[in-house]
Parts: C-alpha cells; structure tokens; sequence
C-alpha cells in the first residue's frame, strides 16, 4: 500500500495542546469526513430517487428502473380505481332503461286503447342504490394504497432537500465549517434521518404495495371467487416470502435478506424492555403529583424550560472528531494524528468521554496490538525506525489513557497482556534522538514502562537496562518539566523496591503521572541534584 511507505508516511509527534500540531489532525479529519457524508448522501439520494414515483413532476432527467416501476405501480393502481369507483355510484344508464320501460308501457296501454290503469311507481334506481361492502371496502383500500405512494415520494423529495441542506456550505472559515458539519452530522444522527430516510420511506411504500395486493384479491373476488384464488396463491406466497426474510435477520443478523421491516422487527425486540420501563416510570411520576395543583403547575414551568437544546461544545465536539476519526479511518496517517493528539487530552473528564466508547475502545486496543508488527509493512531503509515510532506513539497513548482515568485493572485483562508483551526495545527513546523527543513522549514512554513493571517484576538485566536510559532521560529535566520532574522523582523513590523483587505501586504511578505534589519526594532543587545523582550511570 502506497499510504504504508516509509515515504509518505510521517508519525508526528504528539503536541502540547489539542490541535496544535500544525493543522495536522484537523486537514486529515475534515478529507475523513467530507467522505463519510459524501457516502452517506449519495446512497440516500440513490434510495430516494428510486421511491420517486412522478418522476416527470418531479423533474428528474434521468429515468431509472426504479423510478419506472413505481409509476407503473401508481399507474396501475389509479387505474383501478378509475375501474372501481363509479361502483360506488348508481349506473345513470339505469335511471335510462327504468324511465324507457314506463314509457314503453305507457305507450303499449295507449295504443291497446287501455287508459284506466297508468304506471304510477316513479321510483329510480339510482334513489334506491347503495354500494355493496366488497366495493366499498375495495376502493378504501385502493385510496389507501395510492396515498401511500403519494406520501411516501412527496417524502422522497422533501428528503433530497434535507441531504441539500445537510451538505450544504456555511460561511466563514474551514474552522467553523468544520465544526458546523459536526454539529449538523449529530443532529442528523440524534434524529435518525438515515432511519427515516432508508427505512421508513420504503417502508411506506411497502406498506402501499402490500395493500394494493390485498385490494385487489377482493375485487377480483367480487367478480369471480375462482379468479381471486388463482391471483391470490402467487400474491400470499410473495408476502409469505417477505415476512419470513424479514424474520430471518433476527434469527442471523447477518443473513442478507434485510429491509425496513426486519430493521424495525429488531429495534422492537431490543427496545422493547426498555420501552416499557419508560413508560411506566413516565407514568408513574406524572400521577403522584398530580395531587396537588401548584406541583402539576411546577411540573409543566420544568417542561417548557427542557425545549430546545444547547449546542455541543468545542470540547465536546474536539472529543467526538477524534472518536469518530479513530473508528472510521483505515489511513495510517489520519489515525497517527488523531492518536497523537489523544496524548494532548490532559483533563480526565473529557478523556473519559473518549475512552468510555466501547467503539473507540476496541479499535485503539486493536492498534495499539498490531502496532509492533507494521515494521514488515513498511518499505525503505528507516522502516524500522518508522515502526518504532509508531509503536512508541501507541504505547504511550495507552499509558496515558490507563494514568489519566481510574480503570479497573480486574476489567482489563487483555490490556494487561498486550502492555506486558509490548517490546521494550520499541519504548525507549534512543539517545540521539531524545533531545528532540516531546516531553509528553518522553513522561508517557517512561509511565509505560513502569505500567509493565507493576505488573511483573523486571529481572536484573532488564533492571540495568532501565536504570541506563534512565540516566539519559534525566537529562531532559534541564528544560524544566515539572510533572517530568516528580514522575523521575517517584521512579528513582522505587527503586530500592523493585531491587527487592517488589512491584511499583499503579496508585502511586498514577499519582506521580497526574503531577500530585503528594507523591513527588524530590519536588524541590535539592531533591533534583539527588535524582540526577541516584541515577547517574
């Protein structure tokens, strides 16, 4: 893959505040997303322009097979009803041959010489007419079934407008068009316009469509019971088939037989207890008070103070472009940036709101997994330089996501295991390099490392091996990082422990991480000159 050459690929380093690393991040998002909501409304558009029954009215150029199948379907069906609905009406012809037999008559008894006994009923047939059930219930039907396909292409079209409106461009800056979008690609997806829109809509014409069908057993059986029975079998074996495929995708939620009713069949199965749950406590908590006037009264002020809804912050907003990027995107560069930019996430509340995605969850834990064995894939004489790099920017990612948040280390064993069997090699900052490195890099490298040593003790070799780079990472502290400063501190406090076979305490790795001035035994100048001499080589 071209995107996997050491020439084009850069791993960035993680900067200091979210988004500041250049416009990085935010160029390889806003390429992520103008494609996932080009994807989005072209299939709606092709969805929609197959539903459009006018097609002429509604000035489509281009006549798909879609397209001509539901105007033959609206043209059938108003044909029909061109067929039936003077039944519902009396035969003027009727009124015509009953008025031509009185004539007649008279003119018989005329011609006899007869006079004393004229005709005297002037009743009409159409005075006395009423449609039979079967025609009346037919032409409902038939109605129904037209508006249906009416409303469901006036919805069709009134659907292009909002993918219009839902692709189009704000003013101002590419800034505050990006975040616009997201706005909009939130509130399209707390509204559940793809539900409506590719499942509803159809379905509204299936519904249609099946109703049609039923009409139009009835009729025939009006006419000709006979008939009826022979259009009828092929019509309730094609519903059979519908209702069965419909029920297969809750069986195998991979059988391919999907459409609107199977998607409505499962989010009634799964919604259902919960459904039910609301309901009944809306129910009950609307008929306690209800008591009293003053707490109905103060019930409804709550109300009419909940309509309308604030807009998501910038923060909140920054959260989901990067849950969304990390979930989405299969480019190696677009998900470097966006997981270098985690690192820059410093407040545990709105990292929390990331990593409390299952979703985000699983992908990251599948990158940071693999992220060890891209050194094949890369191509050139520094691909396992390149390799390195990516996996020191995973690894340090994971250390500060498990440091920054209290997760439970009973509900991460798979964690566990994959931070154990990270290679230490690909962690450590080589010295030529270290000058260069990012602090952020630096303090996470380092916190992950210790996360592997509360785990499991290290042996001598690797002891010395730590306690050598170290030294060299105790160089860094000339540029002044304070929470660089307490987490060496807080290591080098460990020490003598680990030489006793005893594991770092994650409490306090936490603590030190986090900058707690508590847990930084060397938080002073004295303290500085002491580290720099415990760990000197």
């Amino acid at each position: 893959m071209d995107s996997l050459n050491a020439a084009l690929l850069e791993v960035p380093d993680p900067p200091e505040e979210f988004g500041q690393d250049g416009g990085k991040f935010y160029r390889a998002y806003d390429a992520l997303a103008g494609e996932i909501d080009e994807d989005l409304t072209t299939s709606l558009k092709e969805q929609l322009d197959g539903m459009l029954i006018f097609s002429k009215l509604c000035g489509f150029a281009d006549h798909r097979l879609d397209d001509v199948q539901a105007g033959l379907f609206a043209g059938v069906n108003t044909a029909f009803l061109a067929l039936t609905i003077p039944l519902l009406s009396a035969d003027p012809s009727d009124d015509t041959n009953a008025l031509l037999a009185q004539n007649n008559a008279i003119l018989l008894q005329l011609a006899m010489g007869r006079n004393d006994s004229l005709p005297t009923d002037s009743a009409l047939p159409s005075g006395e007419f009423s449609p039979s059930h079967d025609i009346f219930l037919v032409n409902a039907l038939f109605a129904l079934s037209l508006a249906f396909a009416i409303i469901s292409s006036f919805l069709a079209v009134l659907g292009r407008q909002w993918l219009v409106y839902y692709r189009k461009r704000s003013g101002g800056g590419p800034d505050r068009q990006r975040w616009e979008q997201l706005k909009r690609f939130l509130g399209a997806k707390r509204w559940h316009l793809e539900l409506i829109l590719d499942d509803v809509l159809p379905f509204l014409l299936q519904i249609g469509l099946i109703i049609f069908c039923i009409s139009l057993i009835i009729y025939l059986h009006h006419l000709s019971p006979s008939i009826s029975i022979i259009v009828g079998v092929p019509l309730y074996i094609g519903l059979a088939i519908f209702l069965t495929s419909a029920l297969c995708t809750l069986w195998d939620r991979f059988c391919p037989f999907h459409s609107p009713l199977s998607h409505f069949l499962a989010w009634g199965v799964q919604s259902s207890p919960a459904i039910f749950r609301s309901v009944s406590r809306t129910i009950l908590s609307w008929l306690k008070p209800l008591r009293r006037k003053s707490v109905v009264w103060a019930q409804l002020q709550r109300l009419m103070s909940t309509i309308g809804r604030e807009e998501e912050k910038m923060e909140s907003l920054q959260i989901i472009a990067l849950q969304r990027t990390i979930c989405t995107s299969d480019d190696p560069t677009t998900l470097l940036y966006a997981t270098s930019n985690i690192l820059a996430i410093t407040d545990p509340a709105r990292l929390w709101l990331l990593w409390v995605d299952s979703g985000f969850r699983e992908r990251f834990f599948v990158q940071f997994k693999n992220s060890p064995r891209l050194a094949p894939h890369f191509r050139g004489k520094d691909q396992n330089d390149i390799a390195g790099s990516v996996g020191r920017l995973y690894s340090a990612t994971a250390a500060h996501c498990f440091l920054s948040l209290d997760s439970a280390w009973g509900d991460a064993i798979r964690w566990q295991e994959e931070i154990l069997k990270f290679p230490r090699e690909m962690i450590y900052i080589s010295g030529d390099r270290l000058s260069e490195a990012p602090l952020i890099l630096v303090r996470n490298t380092l916190s992950h490392l210790m996360l592997q040593f509360s785990l499991v003790v290290p042996s001598n070799e690797t002891f010395e091996v730590f306690r050598g780079h170290l030294a060299k990472y105790s160089y860094m502290l000339e540029r002044t990082d304070l929470r660089l400063l307490g987490l060496i501190s807080w290591i080098v406090s460990e020490i003598p422990q680990m030489r006793k076979l005893n594991s770092p305490s994650i409490a306090g790795l936490r603590k030190a991480y986090k900058g707690s001035v508590h847990s930084i035994p060397f938080a002073h100048s004295a303290g500085l000159r002491k580290t720099l001499v415990t760990i000197a080589p």
